[in-house]
């Protein structure tokens, strides 16, 4: 089971691991230094669609040799992103990653039903990834970027992507905490009322390997103490590998928390649903952030 960021790049180089990344509108340093990076320790190959002239000044300016990377000369924006996600639609690439192109042009053209790569009634979810030092393990988030307010069908749907993208992490049965405001059964929160469905399904074993509990408050679903205090028995509190939260803000506001407030954490994520990774990163993120989600959509690559 891989613990931590820095475990998962030990796995990848064991294993040898490699697949090969096209970034869609690659052209600014922090995009082009993370896949830099990812070639150098040799998990990726890593392709470049768009300005060339853009691309080499800037891997001038860094020090980084161009020999590294396969460039795709696109001087147009939009051209760059809809030949990137065609690469990765028609084989010739494993892993998409957003470059600096705007998050609308990128989600268009995943979602082009002829070259893009979510398959037909489809749903595209993300599933971020924490690497807490205040948390035993990594955990896995959902939904804090696509789905703004998850329907019941939806949240079944998002659980089965947890569970994925966690055994992809070698961990054998991921243990999903469905997240509400209490672990009381409170029939005036929906949350309540679904996570308690959700986790009828995975005691009955609907949403496959897995344990699943809710409704389970934050405080019970990661510190084992806070379960003993309020007396819940339960194989997901205070352990918990994944955690579904009942909608976008909520979700959202826990991962920039960890972010913002938390000396040394780590994160990546991904696009989950399609046909291959896809790295929706934004533009304002550092290249290490960068780093880690190419190494997750590696690990989690077919």
């Amino acid at each position: 089971m891989i613990s931590n960021f820095s475990e998962l790049f030990t796995e990848l180089k064991e294993k040898g691991i490699t697949r090969k990344l096209v970034v869609a509108w690659g052209v600014d340093e922090h995009s082009i230094e993370a896949a830099y990076k990812a070639a150098q320790m040799g998990f990726v190959e890593a392709i470049l669609v768009g300005d060339k002239s853009r691309i080499e000044a800037v891997c001038a300016q860094q020090g980084f040799d161009t020999a590294k990377f396969t460039i795709v000369d696109e001087p147009v924006e939009l051209k760059a992103v809809s030949t990137a996600v065609a690469m990765v639609h028609d084989k010739q690439g494993d892993v998409l990653m957003k470059g600096l192109c705007s998050t609308d042009k990128f989600l268009r053209a995943i979602l082009n039903k002829e070259t893009g790569l979510l398959p037909a009634k489809g749903l595209l979810s993300h599933v971020g990834i924490i690497d807490n030092p205040n948390y035993h393990k990594l955990m896995f988030i959902s939904d804090m970027a696509v789905i703004p307010a998850p329907e019941f069908r939806q949240k079944v749907k998002v659980a089965c992507f947890l569970r994925d993208t966690a055994r992809s992490f070698g961990i054998d049965t991921p243990k999903i905490a469905f997240i509400a405001a209490s672990e009381q059964m409170l029939d005036s929160m929906p949350a309540c009322m679904e996570s308690a469905m959700l986790s009828m399904m995975a005691s009955r074993g609907q949403l496959g390997q897995c344990i699943g509990d809710g409704p389970l408050a934050l405080d019970v679903a990661i510190d084992k103490e806070s379960a003993e205090i309020k007396g819940l028995k339960s194989e997901v509190a205070g352990d918990a590998d994944c955690l579904l939260f009942p909608n976008i803000e909520s979700a959202n506001v826990f991962w920039k928390t960890n972010s913002k407030l938390c000396k040394g954490v780590k994160q990546g994520g991904m696009l989950v649903g399609t046909t291959a990774p896809c790295l929706l990163v934004s533009r304002a993120d550092s290249a290490e952030t960068k780093l880690n989600s190419i190494a997750a959509a590696v690990m989690c690559a077919k």
